[in-house]
């Protein structure tokens, strides 16, 4: 494989250290995020498993941004992602979250390519990962029967995520689902549809980022 251009890599290793000085990791769970990015680089040219624009900030965009989740529930085991795509969130909670007893992650992806990168990467890294090939409506069977925690970003608005929810778990379950600056927007038509019991957190990644977690959610009658 040729080599990765210049300006591309020492992009990457100023966004590397910023992503860490934003969401510090343990040396053996920075190996792994290592692994995973030049896997992601490698099968990104001939799979484009991401906007080629957000590259040269992968780790700040992507993976700081997905691995600020594992702070909001330090005791959930089970977890499901949704729509996972290249792996963000699920992959990298995987990775932070590998070492807590009982910690299982199942991924949510209809897309072919996608699928067999985040079966490569779980292998290859030797992740406590399942992989579901699957549409999100036919996942419902294929899941442990308690989740305690599902996240999707960048999927859908927030009144469908509540849906998607409701279909694969029971309550309670959390959800946890990362959203820009048009989140007071989402839950406002959420809320006509849902009694939403929620907290919103701050993104560490970005100013106007904001994290919906979902304590519980039920339908209006």
């Amino acid at each position: 494989m040729a080599a990765r251009p210049k300006l591309l890599e020492d992009a990457l290793k100023t966004d590397r250290a910023e992503a860490l000085v934003l969401m510090p990791v343990s040396h053996e769970t920075l190996v792994k995020l290592d692994a995973y990015v030049a896997l992601l680089l490698r099968w990104q040219t001939i799979k484009n498993l991401v906007g080629p624009g957000t590259l040269p900030f992968i780790w700040t965009r992507h993976i700081a941004d997905s691995a600020q989740l594992a702070r909001f529930q330090p005791n959930a085991q089970i977890w499901v992602d949704i729509g996972s795509g290249a792996g963000f969130p699920g992959l990298v909670l995987a990775i932070v979250l590998a070492h807590r007893p009982g910690f299982a992650m199942h991924l949510i992806e209809s897309n072919g390519r996608k699928v067999a990168f985040l079966r490569e990467v779980a292998r290859t890294l030797g992740l406590p990962v399942t992989v579901h090939d699957c549409r999100v409506e036919d996942a419902r069977t294929l899941l442990p029967p308690k989740v305690d925690c599902l996240t999707a970003r960048a999927l859908a608005p927030l009144v469908e995520l509540l849906g998607m929810q409701a279909n694969l778990t029971e309550n309670p379950c959390i959800g946890l689902f990362p959203k820009g600056q048009d989140v007071d927007v989402e839950l406002t038509e959420a809320a006509k549809y849902w009694n939403i019991e929620a907290e919103i957190h701050s993104s560490v990644t970005d100013p106007a980022g904001r994290i919906v977690e979902v304590i519980q959610a039920s339908p209006r009658v």
